[in-house]
């Protein structure tokens, strides 16, 4: 989508005194707020895994199976390139029955960026995640590099909740799956929300850590729940 459309939607939301309100409330958060979520619902040895930078054949199908075999929800960070080239795999995290987070449209950093191209970035990414998937709640939207600039107010007025995360394992060079694995252990809390990738890149290391993972960790007692709805 051209920076030139964003512009004109910015321009016509303005006019009509509507910017805050071009997602449809019922498909988004239901009262959300600007504090960035980074913990996991519940109490105790809990904790969520989230998923960015996808939608992406294979490795996102190849997620979608392991988390299936484990019974397992997550969330998936979807920006609107992806989207668009993918349609069919967002209906599939859907049909998985997964939680979606607005991811922006090209990953960009939005640090300096006016609350006005912030809500147009959003706005459109939002609305071809509708296109793939149409009803869909978004729930979270989660800023690029965890560069939030004025985003997370942006977001709430759009009825995202902003996503943050506890920790990350840096998988966008992939180390290896021992070494995903091991970072996994180590950097482990209660209440932490995960930041993995299932996009940008090959991801199969990612894939196979998670796999191993998962039983590793219900062994030892942990939940794996969803991120807070709410901050």
């Amino acid at each position: 989508m051209s920076r030139f459309f964003l512009r004109s939607l910015v321009a016509a939301a303005s006019a009509a005194g509507t910017l805050a309100t071009l997602s449809t409330p019922a498909l988004a958060c239901d009262h959300p707020t600007p504090v960035i979520v980074d913990t996991a619902r519940g109490h105790g040895n809990v904790v969520s895994f989230t998923f960015d930078d996808g939608p992406n054949p294979p490795d996102t199908y190849h997620l979608l199976a392991v988390l299936a075999k484990y019974h397992v929800k997550a969330v998936f960070c979807l920006v609107g390139d992806q989207v668009k080239a993918h349609p069919e795999v967002v209906r599939a995290i859907v049909r998985g029955g997964h939680t979606l987070c607005n991811h922006s449209m090209h990953h960009d950093n939005m640090s300096t960026w006016t609350p006005e191209q912030i809500s147009a970035d959003l706005t459109a990414t939002s609305a071809l995640i509708h296109q793939a998937a149409p009803h869909v709640k978004i729930e979270y939207f989660r800023a690029p590099y965890g560069a939030w600039g004025q985003s997370p107010q942006v977001a709430a007025d759009l009825g995202l909740q902003p996503l943050g995360w506890r920790f990350d394992i840096e998988d966008w060079v992939p180390p290896g799956t021992d070494v995903l694995v091991q970072r996994l252990r180590d950097r482990i809390t209660p209440g932490a929300v995960v930041l993995m990738h299932d996009g940008g890149g090959d991801r199969s290391q990612t894939v196979e850590a998670v796999d191993q993972f998962i039983p590793e960790i219900r062994a030892e007692g942990w939940r794996l729940t969803l991120p807070q709805r709410r901050g």
